[in-house]
Parts: structure tokens; sequence; C-alpha cells
């Protein structure tokens, strides 16, 4: 069974005692290959210092995240733009609104979102969204802003979902499907159809049950593939690598 973790932040300082043999692991447990995610500018670069170290199991993407917006400027989008034409670089993200904490104004952050936007959309890039109880402000705006991408860790409703669908996008579930009580969730994860389904870890966040609460690894993916082949009642294998390939063709890294 082959497994693709399409979101991963492995330059995070808690792998920083094993990350080496982490990532040497990985094959053993399945996972062939890793996005791993930048968050603001100082990520983004050690997400392809990690990618180019390991060429065969990792990609990067390079973005600002809403909680860090202040650092989108002009000089910033000249560099996030330069390293989005680097090799190992996949995707533009992680970039979005998170109304959860709510760290820069609203506004800010839309400006943020929309100016990262066009910059990966000028280089031909996919982008990778992160949401957070702000999908009032994102689908309207998505509505207007359609293409490749993804909506990463996706904990939205089926109606959510079909609205990420007709705008393009790729929906990426991780351990929040093995959580109690998330039924709204486990509903879009029945519905969005095997071609544009992915799997995911937001690892070292979100461990899935029974790890929920520890630092997570991109191991546990098998365990929102397990979940997710259990909701839909298909075989894990099959859809395991469905989702593989979906993630080889929105990130444009060829089967091998």
């Amino acid at each position: 069974m082959r497994l693709f973790d399409t979101h991963v932040h492995l330059d995070d300082e808690r792998y920083d005692s094993d990350r080496e043999a982490l990532i040497a692991a990985l094959p053993g447990a399945g996972v062939e290959r890793c996005v791993t995610i930048g968050a603001d500018m100082n990520s983004s670069r050690a997400a392809l210092a990690l990618a180019a170290r390991y060429p065969g199991q990792l990609r990067a993407a390079v973005g600002v995240h809403p909680h860090e917006a202040e650092q989108v400027d002009a000089e910033n989008l000249a560099q996030l733009g330069a390293w989005l034409q680097d090799p190992m670089a996949v995707a533009m993200g992680e970039i979005g609104l998170d109304y959860y904490y709510d760290a820069y104004p609203r506004p800010r952050q839309m400006e943020a979102m929309d100016r990262q936007w066009i910059l990966a959309k000028e280089l031909n890039k996919p982008v990778i969204f992160h949401v957070r109880e702000a999908w009032g402000d994102f689908l309207p705006w998505l509505r207007r802003h359609p293409g490749s991408g993804v909506m990463h860790c996706f904990t939205g409703s089926r109606e959510s979902a079909r609205e990420c669908l007709d705008a393009g996008l790729m929906i990426a579930f991780g351990g929040a499907v093995t959580f109690k009580n998330a039924n709204k969730l486990l509903e879009a994860a029945a519905y969005v159809p095997e071609d544009r389904l992915l799997l995911e870890t937001d690892c070292p966040y979100l461990s899935p049950v029974p790890y929920r609460g520890k630092r997570n690894e991109p191991a546990r993916v098998a365990l929102v593939a397990e979940r997710l082949a259990q909701l839909r009642g298909v075989a894990v294998e099959a859809l395991a690598e469905a989702c593989f390939a979906n993630a080889c063709q929105v990130f444009g890294w060829r089967e091998e």
C-alpha cells in the first residue's frame, strides 16, 4: 500500500531530536511521499531545504499562513516567487483565513491570501488553503478565484465541500475523521468523489485516535486512510492508491 501525506511540517522543532530517523523509517510504514509545508518565511525556507535533502521522499510548499499575515509584503512576495520556481517547490501554501484566533485583522488576512494567490496564479502553481471558522468570507472569495489547489485539513460540511469541488480544489482529510462527534465532517468525507480526495496528517498537529494529544507523524496517515476507507465502504489499499495518484496529479510530481 502506497501512501502520500500531502501536508506535513517536518521543519517543526518537535522533530529536531529524531527528524532524520523518522524520515528514514517512512518507506517501511508505506509512506512514500510527503509535501512539507511552509507557514511563514522561515519555515518555507526550511521546507525547501528539507525537500532538497530528501528529493526522493519530499517536496515543499512555500507560503505565509494567516497567523503571519504581516509578512506578506513586496520583498517577501518576491522571495516567495523565486522559491516557487525551485524544482522542489510544488505549491503555494499554506495560505488562507483563520478567524478562530484572529491573530491579524480579517481584512489583512484577506489581502495576504489574495496577494499570494495572484502570485501562484502567475507562476501556474496550485494553492494549499487553510480555512478555520472563516467559511462565510472564504467561499464567496473562492467563487471568484477558482483554480488548481487543495483544501487542507477539511473540517467543513458537505455543502462547503461541494463549493470547494466546484472551484476545482482537491479536498484533504486528516486525523479529525477519527474523532468522535464529527458528524458533518464524516458526511463530507463520504461525499467527496474518489478522484478529488487526498490524505494528510498536518503533523506534528492533529494526531488521529488513538494518538490524539501526542506528536503526530506522517506514518499515521495510514490511520486516516483506514478510517476514510471504512466510511466510504472501500478497500483501504484501493483508497490509498487513488489518493496517491490524486496527489501526484495536483502537485505535478510524476509517478514512478
